[in-house]
């Protein structure tokens, strides 16, 4: 497997009333939902490795640590950004941030998998 630690991606987000805590039902506010957070830091953390697993490869979530620590109103952008902290085997740990125009808005670390897809979807059937 050709991934490497140090590769990273970002990807940005305008929150809409579609993004927000009341939206997702995991709040009561209208706000940038967590759910919604962890699926971009997640869609970063694919995009960090895009292009680097043999054919017939694909990554999925295993572990999520992630401290969501400031509120995003509706309208803010927020940019997720991904990196590649370290490989064991089959293993990808990155170090992920979020940040909008004020600042820092959520840290953590993700730890996804690599899997032949094939035998992975097979595990389901």
């Amino acid at each position: 497997m050709p991934v490497k630690a140090g590769q990273s991606a970002s990807v940005e987000l305008v929150v809409t009333e579609a993004d927000t805590a009341i939206a997702l039902r995991s709040g009561e506010v209208p706000v940038l939902g967590t759910p919604r957070l962890l699926a971009l830091v997640e869609q970063a953390t694919v995009e960090a490795i895009a292009g680097q697993l043999h054919a017939g490869e694909t990554s999925v979530g295993m572990k999520v640590q992630l401290d969501h620590l400031a509120p995003s109103a509706v309208g803010h952008a927020v940019t997720a950004e991904a990196t590649v902290e370290k490989v064991v085997g089959r293993r990808v740990s990155f170090t992920v941030s979020v940040n909008d125009e004020r600042g820092l808005i959520a840290v953590g670390r993700v730890t996804r998998v690599v899997v032949d897809t094939e035998k992975f979807l097979d595990k389901c059937r």
